[in-house]
């Protein structure tokens, strides 16, 4: 498994409370529940991000 980066993130008291809560409603802690939200959305933003033609034509063989 890669290491994990570290990763500093300040948060109003107000969105530390609703995400702690959010992650005690499905069994994670706060740092996984951040992880799986990061990772939706990255997961969401893959499949909306139309792919980008390099320009260059295919050939066959």
């Amino acid at each position: 498994m890669a290491e994990k980066k570290t990763l500093l993130l300040r948060l109003s008291p107000k969105m530390w409370e609703e995400i702690s809560e959010w992650a005690e409603d499905e069994f994670r802690s706060v740092n996984g529940q951040i992880e799986y939200l990061i990772s939706e959305a990255l997961r969401k933003r893959k499949k909306s991000v139309p792919k980008i033609d390099s320009g260059k034509e295919e050939t066959d063989g």
